[in-house]
């Protein structure tokens, strides 16, 4: 009988000792999916918060009854059965990550090259060798030009005591006024003076639509492709893919149109707002976007 429980009890203690090595590997690969999780996503939702989302998984629903004297499922088999789901999981969103960034990446060297096109074109000629400048006739203002000075004098300049918010607010009465050079020069001294400030996204947004309205496509395409490479978060960041739509079918882009706005659904469709939305289908529609 002693024999017997001798090796009952040794029985007992292999037993445990593999239940407890199972269960610190599981505790091992749950802490480091935690981790490999929070980093995933940050690259995954770059337009969405920080906050870390628990995957969705489920316990494994419950056996049905065993009959007498057959084991059930333990703890440590259960348990390992969602890990693995959860590692299924992380690398689905590892494979979408990379393709986000690949995506990026084409957007940036796509508007790389149109910046270093649009900057060769505004760049002043320079002078032949040896040529004499040309005079400067002194000229009297004119009427219109005295004119447009008051009317921009007119429009009021808020003055709330809070200045990055009331040095937007000019600009965008400037923008509304349809006084789109006074302004584009406010709207970037906002994005100058206050680079951090939310109103940034806004300012820098808006001025790409000045440029817009005001016939300059290729500046605008430049303004808020920035505004969303650098502020991807900001409030203002969906509506300048969306007006960068519009830039590139305007330039006669629209493969790079239709890349926008393959981007915009991707980052931004699930919380984009109904008129942005009808904004990318109209310009899917006008660029002759497929799929």
């Amino acid at each position: 009988m002693r024999k017997l429980i001798l090796i009952a009890m040794g029985t007992i203690a292999v037993s445990t000792g593999s239940a407890i090595a199972q269960s610190s590997n599981v505790e091992m690969r749950v802490g480091r999916l935690e981790k490999e999780m929070k980093a995933v996503q940050r690259k995954v939702f770059p337009g969405g918060s920080n906050q870390y989302f628990e995957p969705e998984i489920t316990p494994a629903p419950a056996a049905p009854a065993t009959a007498p004297g057959t084991p059930a499922s333990s703890p440590i088999a259960d348990l390992t059965a969602r890990v693995d789901a959860l590692e299924a999981q992380l690398a689905n969103l590892t494979e979408q990550g990379e393709q986000n960034a690949f995506k990026l990446r084409q957007l940036e060297d796509m508007f790389n090259k149109y910046k270093a096109e649009t900057e060769a074109r505004l760049a002043p000629a320079a002078p032949a060798i040896g040529a004499a400048p040309a005079p400067v006739k002194p000229t009297a203002a004119a009427p219109a030009n005295e004119a447009r000075k008051a009317a921009v004098a007119a429009i009021e300049k808020p003055d709330t005591g809070d200045a990055p918010e009331d040095a937007y607010i000019y600009g965008y009465r400037l923008w509304a006024a349809k006084f789109y050079p006074e302004a584009e020069a406010q709207l970037k001294s906002v994005v100058e003076k206050y680079p951090s400030h939310r109103r940034a996204s806004f300012a820098q947004n808006l001025l790409g639509r000045a440029y817009l309205d005001e016939g300059k496509p290729a500046l605008a395409s430049v303004a808020l492709y920035e505004n969303y490479q650098k502020r991807p978060k900001g409030e203002r960041a969906p509506d300048s893919l969306a007006y960068l739509g519009q830039a590139l079918i305007q330039l006669k882009k629209t493969k790079d149109a239709c890349k926008v706005y393959d981007e915009f659904d991707d980052v931004y469709g699930a919380t984009a707002t109904a008129a942005l939305k009808d904004t990318v289908a109209k310009g899917r529609i006008s660029a002759k976007c497929t799929g």
